[in-house]
């Protein structure tokens, strides 16, 4: 499951979401998300948004192998990134909400993912040129949040009066997701794009380390939050694939 082109991307996600739902597995939730991110990316291309639109669909395709590869990995029982296992192992409980699945699969492939991706297609003083570019993707993820909260609303009904109350709608994934993916990430991906293939091996595994503590903390966020989620997956509406439906709407 390695694709070519970015439309290659959205089918090989649309069979992901497709197997999701038949086997009633969370791992759909992100994979529903991805896709419409991949979508949107696609659109911009096709519009020239971007400052080199062949080298982002480029940079679109191996950032997106990783998390199929991944995928793919988990579902043949071998060995793939901590923060992915996290991730995917996720979708065997019961208890963890929607929201907490999108920022496992999130830290694992804007955190770690994004930045190998980008150090590969703009490798040693190329990744300065990538800087516009790598930039818009995040303003492309951040247009999105609005409909991504918009989707939970329909799973979780509570969540849109909370927003209203507390004023955090835009506030509300973007901390977690865009923020880190415009510091961390291409933190990283500037100083992966410097180095040789052997130490950017090294490199990428400790970051997996560092990840990975961020997705355990997603996963068990304490007593008083831990509380609150399970409230909140209670008051969840519909089957796993009706969520998902949801999130692809």
């Amino acid at each position: 499951m390695q694709a070519k082109t970015i439309d290659e991307v959205i089918d090989f996600l649309n069979q992901i979401i497709e197997e999701s739902k038949k086997e009633e597995s969370p791992i759909g939730y992100f994979a529903a998300l991805y896709c419409k991110v991949t979508q949107r990316i696609k659109e911009g291309i096709e519009q020239k948004e971007f400052e080199n639109n062949e080298r982002m669909e480029k940079l679109d395709v191996i950032f997106a192998n990783r998390y199929l590869k991944a995928y793919t990995e988990y579902r043949n029982n071998e060995m793939l990134s901590d923060c992915w296992l996290v991730a995917f192992k996720a979708s065997k409980r019961y208890w963890p909400i929607v929201l907490q699945h999108l920022l496992l699969g999130m830290n694992a492939h804007i955190n770690l993912d994004l930045s190998v991706a980008a150090a590969q297609v703009a490798p040693g003083n190329e990744i300065e040129g990538l800087k516009n570019d790598f930039d818009k993707i995040n303003e492309i993820l951040a247009s999105l949040v609005s409909g991504v909260e918009k989707d939970l609303s329909e799973i979780w009904p509570t969540l849109k009066y909370i927003l209203k109350l507390t004023g955090k709608v835009d506030d509300f994934l973007v901390n977690f997701s865009m923020k880190l993916a415009r510091n961390g990430a291409w933190k990283f991906a500037t100083e992966l794009a410097s180095m040789d293939l052997d130490a950017q091996n090294t490199a990428i595994k400790e970051r997996d380390v560092k990840i990975t503590v961020i997705a355990k903390y997603v996963n068990n966020p304490g007593l008083i939050a831990s509380s609150l989620f399970k409230i909140i997956r209670l008051g969840e509406k519909g089957s796993v694939s009706k969520k998902i439906s949801d999130l692809t709407s």
